[in-house]
Order: structure tokens, then sequence, then C-alpha cells
């Protein structure tokens, strides 16, 4: 939908939409600070919807961005999104769900990070129409607080109620430290919602209890408390457990297109419809009846929105040309080559020679020049292409022409 910056839309039909829950909510309250649809029907304002991100990696996945897209939303409905780079609170890292404390970073790792993450969150988010974004890095009020106000924040909760959140009472009862600064986490992103004003907050389910600090503490300091809209913890295409780089059963923004699609044509069946519920648009009731249709479709819709549509089909017929090639029933859809034969720094061309797509590494330069090599779906244009390690290159399909691949392989 589209309005002019000073609009609201009252057309709730995509609040809800892949929602976990939304707190307070009583359903027949009148009282728009108890139902946030109410508050959404009547407001004469744009609201203010805060989303936090820590930059704790250089790195966003799909599960990531699905509170990215209901902020989206909330500016499609004319509502103002603030989104947070927690510069400041990434110095300590949100020990949500973690059973050792987090390593500390530094500020350069941190503002080299937020700069990756402004850059990936860049195809969801409208920064173009007035009035619809604010960036806001939380060290312009956590990096001025004095040991009054530390203080202060600190005597609005008990350690009890510090250790009913998630991790900490396992870690308290497996002797596991737990040091006073992650303690100061959920009360500094709780203050953010202060200093921001913030009317709704978005998070993961993991994030209700510092969503609700931050409700206490606006209450403390006199603001009418935020809401909070809590959306999934997106299982990974692995089917089982939560997505993670570190399971590697992610999909990352940053990705090509081709490893993208390769990924999301074998979402398991049981994933679809949460995947295209949270991670498209696209009509719930639409979709087409046979799984292989819908993961083609998923596939397609999600690296056209990170891409564009001409990246997207040409990632498709790739493959479609990688499967006729040599589908298998274990999997392996394409020839597999050791990287181990070969001695780094090395050339692509001499991995070209090396892995049998050329006979030569003259064959192999000729090939580049005419256009003809992509790695992972992407041409490769510089002759001289070195590579300093096996590890850029673990995982990727390196292809001549239409018809020879080979999987290149640690």
């Amino acid at each position: 939908m589209s309005n002019s910056p000073l609009s609201l839309s009252h057309n709730l039909s995509w609040l809800d939409r892949g929602v976990s829950e939304i707190f307070p909510n009583q359903p027949d309250s009148q009282d728009p600070t108890e139902n946030l649809a109410q508050r959404l029907q009547k407001t004469d304002r744009p609201l203010r919807v805060k989303l936090g991100i820590d930059p704790t990696g250089a790195d966003i996945h799909l599960g990531h961005s699905i509170p990215v897209r209901k902020l989206r939303a909330f500016q499609d409905a004319g509502h103002t999104a603030v989104l947070i780079i927690g510069d400041f609170t990434a110095r300590i890292g949100d020990p949500t769900g973690k059973s050792d404390v987090r390593r500390q970073l530094t500020p350069t790792e941190v503002k080299q990070n937020a700069q990756t993450y402004l850059d990936q969150v860049r195809p969801i988010l409208d920064f173009e129409t007035p009035g619809r974004l604010e960036i806001r890095y939380n060290s312009e009020w956590l990096g001025g607080l004095d040991l009054a106000k530390i203080l202060e924040l600190l005597a609005t909760m008990t350690v009890g109620q510090m250790l009913a959140k998630e991790g900490f009472a396992e870690r308290y009862e497996q002797e596991n430290p737990i040091y006073l600064h992650e303690f100061l986490y959920p009360l500094m992103q709780g203050y953010d919602s202060v200093a921001i004003q913030a009317d709704v907050e978005l998070g993961g389910t993991d994030q209700k209890f510092n969503i609700a600090v931050g409700r206490d503490l606006q209450r403390h300091f006199g603001q009418t408390p935020q809401f909070g809209l809590l959306v999934p913890i997106l299982i990974g295409t692995d089917g089982v457990q939560k997505m993670s780089k570190s399971l590697n059963n992610y999909v990352g923004l940053r990705e090509n297109a081709l490893s993208m699609y390769s990924k999301l044509e074998k979402t398991p069946d049981h994933l679809l419809e949460q995947y295209f519920e949270l991670l498209t648009h696209l009509p719930l009731t639409e979709l087409p009846e046979n799984p292989r249709d819908r993961q083609k479709l998923l596939a397609l819709n999600i690296v056209t929105q990170y891409h564009d549509e001409t990246a997207a089909k040409d990632a498709q017929q790739t493959a479609e040309d990688i499967v006729k090639r040599g589908a298998s029933t274990t999997g392996d859809v394409v020839p597999e080559f050791s990287l181990s034969t070969v001695e780094f720094p090395a050339k692509l061309f001499y991995i070209l020679k090396a892995s049998g797509l050329c006979k030569s590494s003259g064959e192999g330069q000729r090939a580049i020049q005419d256009g003809g090599v992509k790695l992972d779906g992407d041409r490769i244009a510089g002759v001289d292409l070195t590579f300093d390690s096996p590890e850029a290159l673990k995982g990727k399909v390196l292809q001549v022409g239409k018809k020879k691949f080979v999987r290149l392989m640690r």
C-alpha cells in the first residue's frame, strides 16, 4: 500500500500476519493503550515503532529479516520506523538464550558491522519516504549515562526478576558465571524505548522479557508503555533447529542469487507455509497445491526481493540446468572437486584446469575472458582472480558454459 507521509492507513489486514503475540492485548477493550488494533484505528499521528539491532556480527539471515519486514509493514501503513543500531549495547551482547557470557566487541568492530547491517536491510525498509524512517544509535543516550542514572535504572528491578529472564536461571543453576554487566543489558534495551518514546517495539519471541522491561521503564519515567509485538524464530533449512549461521542451516541476505535459490528450493514441505507467511507477501490461500511448485515459487519470490526478477529467473534456470546435468538420489547435484589438491594462493584459471572443467590454464583464461565462467551464478570478469585460501570457495559451484559444473569442496 502507498501513503503520503502524513496519511495513516486504517486497513489492518497486515497486522496479524506472522505474529506470535501482541501484548497487552485486551480484545474487547476500548482503551487504546490496552489494544494495539484500537490504538492504530484511533491514533491521529504516526506511531513510533522500534526495532533494535545489535551489530554483533557481519551478516544477517532470513530469520533476522522477519521483524524488519514487520517494521516495513508499519511504514507502509504510515507510521514511523525507528531502527536502533545498538552500537553501545553490542559491546555487551544480548545474553538471551546464551549459556556463556558473550565476548565484548570493540567500537571498531561494532561500527563495521553496523554499516553492513544497514546495507543488508536496505532492500526491505523504506529509506526514501520522508518521515518513515529514523536510524538511531543508542550510544547517543547510553554513552552519556552517569552513575546516578544507572543506579536509578538498577533500582527498578530485583535480582529475582532478572534471574527469571531466559537463560539466567539455567546458568545460575549450572553455576555458569553471570556477570553484573549482563544484568544491565535488558535495562539498557528498555531505556532505548524511553529515549525514543516508542509506541510499539518489535522483536522475536525470545525478546519478550526485554520488551516488557521497556514497558516498565517507560511507566517509571512517566511515558505511556509501549506495545510488544513478537514474531516467530525461524526454523532453518534443515527443518529442525532455528536458523543459525553456526548450524549452517541459514540463507544469508548477502548470498548470491544462485546460492539463495538453491537453498530455498529445497525448503522442507512442513516449513513452506511458514516461510511464505513470514518471508513473502503472497496470499496463503493462493499457493500452488504441489509442494515442488511451492518450493520453486518461494525461492523465486525471495531471491527477487534481494536481487531482482532477472537474477532470480537466471538462478532458477541455472539450478534446473545443474539438476539436469547430474541429479542423484544423494542430493549431490553436480560432481565434486576437492580443493585439497590445489596449492593456495591459486588463480581461478588454474582451478578450472585442476578441476577438469578446462583442458589447460590457457583455456581457462580464455573462458573467463569470453564471459563463460560463473561462480555460484556470478559471472567472473577478472582473468587473474586469485583466492588466498579454499575457505572462500568451499561449497560453491564453478561453472563453464551451460553444461560443465563442479562443486568445490575442502
